[in-house]
């Protein structure tokens, strides 16, 4: 089967090979993968911003169907439709598996980086690891689950969380701003989406998908705006960095008010500068957010259940594996919002 991978490291060294049909094991189910969202960690590890076990098949937002299951498992059966959490294995006895927080697992290994993802035909995982999709959520619309089930952890699960009525401001509109947007907005929040010239077209999906405000911070300063929809001009009550832009952060410092919230879910791939004093001046409480629990999965499934997160309108390139330069390439260059790949034979 045709699979995209990092087949060493350094910058680059990724190619398009035929390896073998992966083989269950105790415990497991193969999955044929029907769609797999490229990520920007997948970007960052073709740049080798990001740890990798080469030579290993990229790719951990996956959906599909299960065709094959180990002897050992009872609670589902061939032909399912499901997604899966991106861990394959955790060592389970450290004190963050124990307290249910295995994306902190220093042992970690992940499909994508540290075992064989989704961008190919076939993928086998731990049962423990699959959820149903809903009956109405397809294939690629439930590829996005994983980037979902990373914004609920953000968004819902660190403390303290978003709360009615309080003023968000979302830095990058790409999927990951926009799934973040959909989450604060069903939280009764009211939402700044912040983009740049080059984000035109996600700035005017913000708007469709609910965001109050829009706004290009080459065009336009942001503080002012802020400043008027905030009670007496103290900024807003928290911040949502999905850029993975050192300036963005930086800026989001200026806009946050005193004893605001500022939250970190995307990731720049190098160090960046931070004025740190600001969080003594404004006494913040600033907290980062890394990929998902199993409680966040259950909530993301729920939210794309009941509509209350679309996934779809992010879509906008579908590529086969072997044309996966190009889907990387328009990815890079921000030509569309969400690329998926699907396997060929």
């Amino acid at each position: 089967m045709k699979a995209v991978m990092k087949v060493s490291s350094g910058f680059g060294n990724i190619e398009l090979r035929d390896i073998d049909e992966p083989r269950l094991q105790a415990g497991q189910v193969k999955i044929k993968v029907h769609s797999a969202g490229i990520c920007g960690t997948d970007l960052h590890i073709y740049k080798d911003e990001y740890p990798s076990f080469p030579p290993v098949v990229l790719g951990h937002e996956v959906a599909g169907e299960i065709i094959e299951i180990s002897e050992e498992v009872d609670n589902y059966q061939i032909g399912d439709r499901v997604t899966t959490e991106t861990y394959f294995s955790t060592c389970r006895v450290c004190a963050y598996c124990r307290d249910g927080y295995t994306n902190l697992c220093l042992k970690r290994l992940s499909i994508g980086s540290g075992v064989n993802g989704g961008f190919t035909q076939y993928l086998v995982v731990p049962v423990a690891n699959i959820h149903l999709l809903p009956e109405n959520v397809s294939f690629e619309a439930g590829a996005l689950t994983e980037p979902l089930a990373c914004v609920v952890n953000g968004v819902l699960e660190k403390r303290p969380t978003v709360t009615s009525g309080d003023v968000a401001v979302i830095a990058g509109p790409g999927a990951i701003g926009l799934l973040t947007l959909q989450v604060l907005k069903s939280s009764g929040a009211t939402v700044v989406t912040l983009g740049t010239d080059a984000d035109q077209q996600r700035l005017e999906l913000a708007e469709k998908l609910g965001s109050d405000y829009t706004l290009n911070v080459q065009q336009q300063d942001p503080l002012d705006l802020v400043g008027q929809i905030t009670n007496e001009g103290l900024g807003a009550d928290i911040v949502y960095e999905c850029s993975g832009a050192g300036p963005a952060a930086m800026q989001l410092i200026d806009l946050v008010r005193r004893q605001g919230r500022y939250v970190q879910i995307g990731l720049f791939g190098h160090a960046v500068s931070w004025d740190l004093d600001q969080l003594c001046y404004k006494e913040l409480i600033a907290t980062g957010s890394f990929a998902s629990t199993p409680e966040s999965w259950r909530k993301a499934l729920r939210l794309l259940a009941d509509g209350t997160v679309q996934t779809i309108p992010l879509i906008t390139d579908v590529f086969g594996v072997d044309d996966w330069r190009k889907a990387f390439d328009s990815f890079e260059q921000r030509s569309g919002i969400k690329t998926l790949l699907q396997p060929v034979e």
